[in-house]
């Protein structure tokens, strides 16, 4: 890639000044741009939905400046997952969190970017670890280039987020700095497993807030900081952000048992396939640990050998009709309900209608 002026990133991977104007590119991004159906009180209001799709569709467009490299194989690395498509929770948290103050502010679009790169490199890292096979619909990876490879573009990616975020200033680095952090120590927790004596379901909280509330938080509370609003609508986007992405990994421990495919992209069983520890198992557990006979039957099916799909379709069914998920699901809606009413301090306006919309919908996974 060669350094011009219509580039954000040269050979040696320095950013252009933030951008300011919306260039007819991204104007023509922003009539393509679809709200997830969990903020389509956003998409229907006259003057909030043009300015959050539009801001979305900067992001887009500075999102896959940001990964771009003059390196051939780090360009098609890097770029593999942004161009598989995503939802972008995270950026239209941060754009949302904006307009509880002056959302108007270059700042707030890079900030957007930033937490996107964050996220989209610890997919690369989450997709080694767990031997995935697949990410939104696409090969992963390391199925393509291998594990090195993947880790490698996971880290430049990082790197990347973070001389955007030293662009923003100290206090942006510390919260990046710090949720880095919870990122790495959530995921070695969950390698490890939890500590003799700790209890299992408080363990995999504890790590689901670390691996996806803490970067949900920040999008929020960096959203808020970068358009001056008040500090008490910082810190109930912190809130409301930690609590609203354990809420959306519980319900997708649930969607995996559920088979609710067509909306959450997984086929149903795929964790339990992986055995990757999900709060519908831990229950389980739980519930055979203390006697219960249907659970110990359920656990066999689930403990068993989930190579072939009929044995794991068993699985599934068996664990879809225990009380063990029914249960995990009022987990994931009492963490939703608990994001809902961290915005209690905020006053009523649109966004603080969306954002417990979008709180419902995480449960409902109409998202």
């Amino acid at each position: 890639m060669t350094d011009s002026p219509h580039t954000s990133w040269t050979r040696a991977g320095h950013p252009r000044p933030l951008i300011d104007e919306l260039d007819p590119s991204t104007g023509v991004i922003a009539t393509g741009m679809r709200l997830p159906a969990g903020f389509a009180l956003i998409a229907e209001d006259p003057e909030l939905g043009p300015a959050v799709s539009t801001c979305l569709a900067k992001v887009e467009k500075q999102l896959r400046e940001a990964i771009s490299s003059s390196d051939p194989l780090a360009d098609a690395t890097s770029r593999h997952l942004v161009e598989a498509g995503g939802k972008r929770i995270r950026p239209l948290l941060t754009i949302l969190a904006s307009h509880l103050g002056d959302a108007s502010k270059a700042e707030v679009v890079v900030a957007a970017v930033v937490v996107e790169l964050t996220h989209l490199a610890t997919l690369y890292h989450d997709d080694v670890m767990d031997s995935a096979p697949y990410r939104r619909g696409a090969p992963t990876a390391h199925e393509v280039w291998g594990n090195s490879v993947a880790i490698l573009t996971g880290d430049l990616i990082f790197a990347r987020a973070s001389i955007l975020v030293s662009e923003l200033g100290s206090r942006a680095l510390g919260i990046q700095a710090r949720t880095f952090e919870r990122l790495c120590l959530g995921q070695l927790h969950e390698t490890v497993g939890p500590r003799d004596g700790e209890d299992p379901v408080e363990h995999y909280l504890s790590v689901i807030a670390d691996k996806t509330g803490s970067l949900v938080a920040a999008s929020g509370q960096l959203g808020a900081i970068f358009a001056d609003a008040p500090a008490s609508a910082v810190d109930v986007m912190v809130s409301y952000g930690e609590k609203v992405g354990v809420a959306f990994q519980l319900a997708d421990d649930v969607i995996d048992v559920t088979g609710l495919k067509d909306k959450s992209g997984k086929s149903p069983g795929t964790d339990l396939r992986e055995g990757v520890p999900t709060l519908p198992v831990l229950l389980l557990r739980q519930a055979a640990a203390s006697g219960d006979d249907s659970a110990q039957r359920v656990l066999e099916l689930v403990d068993g050998d989930l190579t072939s799909d009929e044995a794991l379709a068993e699985a599934v069914s068996a664990l879809r009709g225990h009380s063990a998920t029914r249960q995990a699901w009022a987990v994931a809606q009492q963490w939703a309900e608990d994001a809902v009413t961290a915005l209690d301090p905020l006053p009523d306006s649109m966004v603080k209608t969306a954002l417990a919309s979008f709180a419902q919908a995480v449960v409902s996974r109409d998202v």
